[in-house]
């Protein structure tokens, strides 16, 4: 049976779907508390920029405090110098060290909240 010409179409309403859209792109808050992938992009790279930060300093401290032994083992009759270079010199350099990772690591907080709060 062939369909009828006449009948009409029939309109089916309910509640109105967001199938565009919006212009406003969401903003990063939202994507890091949805756990969105870009929120979560955004924490990723804050992790890596403080895992670099650590790297850093973990690095220079090797550097710096890893030859001691070696240095105090050629030098085995020099005991005042392995306290001197034990009590007091290492001290302001392990100071500068920590001082430069807590100011970087700051940083990089206030860095992911201004892209956070679109400032």
């Amino acid at each position: 049976m062939p369909p009828d010409p006449t009948a009409r179409r029939v309109v089916v309403t309910g509640p109105p779907r967001r199938t565009r859209r919006s212009a406003v792109p969401p903003r990063p808050r939202t994507e890091i508390d949805e756990q969105t992938t870009l929120g979560h992009t955004y924490v990723r790279s804050l992790m890596r920029a403080q895992l670099r930060a650590a790297l850093t300093v973990f690095a220079v401290l090797v550097l710096l405090v890893g030859p001691l032994p070696l240095l105090f083992a050629a030098l085995p009759t020099a005991r005042r110098l392995e306290w001197a270079v034990l009590g007091f010199c290492l001290y302001a350099p392990l100071v500068l060290l920590a001082r430069f990772y807590v100011r970087r690591a700051e940083r990089n907080e206030r860095d992911l909240v201004r892209l956070v709060e679109d400032r």
